[in-house]
């Protein structure tokens, strides 16, 4: 019989002649009861990911029982005395792409074994391991923490199936929260996002990305919205300037000039920018000083815009916006008169009626 149930396990191929046995192979199923599970998100062009299984409640005492408090001395592998494994079956694992800060603390890029230590006061630990291809805790060794950092954990609402989630995203950071039965162990993450973009543009611009104009244009343009290292933006735009000078190239410098402090030589890169833009291009612009509050400068673009575009019913309706918002009620009517006069889109048709509608005008 011995003999028999060996051989069953066993596959005989023939090759070149001659009988050869390999050792039977199982097929892939479901795991069953903690299905595995990935969860992840992205912060600024940073990723984190959170590979893990989903044990489910079951009725069973979860805090105090079922997860010891404090930490645990194991009955198998290494016999040691271990945090929560965070999840069921092997390490749970998080992932970072680039450099972070977990509870304020500094993070290499990479992949850690993730555990929790939960007190009966609701205290606890998150803990990161570099040993992360251990199954579960039974072979944690201290000696291999990144990170052990204290935590809050707080009440939740019930949940059957251990989740993993995001929340509080922002443009630097997230929550990162691990909730199951009545509690929730919230871990802080954050990204440099800003100096993480600019290296990783730095190196994308040594490849294929530099044989163009975009890639610094793009480079450049982000400096400028983030207020991020602005003398190594200039660089970039006078790379593109030097491809492509348009309005909005030369936009891009004269506003990286002026957040140098740089007014004057940015105003004569502005001039020069306005000189060579189109309607669209103008009208983008006023309307960006208008959002931002600045409406005589706004007024002073459209105007500009009308003497360089005069047959444009467009730039007479956004000349009469522009003075309607800052409460120049008889240049508003004017301006909008003037569009209807030349025969404008319907859109342009619509908007002009409106506001005279609205001005008493008609």
């Amino acid at each position: 019989m011995q003999k028999l149930y060996y051989l069953r396990m066993l596959f005989i191929v023939v090759v070149s002649g001659q009988a050869q046995m390999l050792p039977a192979q199982q097929v892939t199923t479901p795991r069953v009861p903690s299905p595995a599970a990935e969860i992840s998100q992205t912060i600024g062009i940073s990723k984190i990911i959170v590979n893990y299984s989903r044990p489910s409640a079951k009725g069973r005492e979860i805090w105090g029982k079922l997860v010891p408090y404090g930490w645990n001395v194991q009955q198998f592998g290494a016999g040691n005395s271990a945090p929560w494994r965070a999840g069921a079956n092997e390490n749970t694992t998080i992932s970072f792409s680039h450099d972070a800060k977990v509870e304020g603390h500094d993070v290499p890029a990479g992949t850690y074994g993730l555990f929790f230590v939960i007190n009966s006061d609701n205290s606890g630990e998150v803990i990161f391991s570099k040993d992360y291809r251990s199954w579960g805790s039974f072979f944690y060794d201290q000696k291999n923490d990144a990170l052990r950092a204290p935590i809050k954990i707080r009440d939740a609402s019930a949940t059957e199936m251990l989740t993993y989630s995001f929340d509080k995203v922002s443009k630097n950071a997230a929550e990162l929260e691990l909730t199951w039965d009545k509690k929730q162990f919230p871990v802080k993450i954050e990204f440099d996002v800003d100096k993480i973009v600019m290296d990783n543009a730095a190196q994308e611009l040594k490849g294929p990305t530099g044989f163009g104009w975009q890639g610094y244009f793009s480079a450049a343009n982000y400096a400028l919205q983030n207020n991020a290292n602005v003398d190594e933006a200039l660089a970039w735009i006078d790379k593109a300037i030097a491809q492509n000078k348009t309005f909005n190239t030369l936009n891009v410098k004269s506003g990286l000039l002026n957040a140098k402090g740089n007014t004057d030589e940015a105003g004569k890169v502005m001039n020069e920018a306005m000189a060579i833009a189109t309607e669209n291009e103008l009208n983008l612009y006023a309307y960006n000083l208008l959002n931002s509050g600045q409406q005589d400068k706004a007024i002073e673009i459209f105007v500009l815009n009308t003497k360089k575009h005069p047959e444009s019913a467009n730039v007479w309706d956004s000349l009469g916006e522009a003075y309607a918002l800052k409460g120049d009620k008889q240049n508003a009517i004017t301006n909008f008169k003037k569009s209807l006069s030349l025969n404008p889109p319907a859109n342009v048709k619509a908007n002009s009626e409106k506001y005279l509608k609205q001005l008493g005008a008609m």
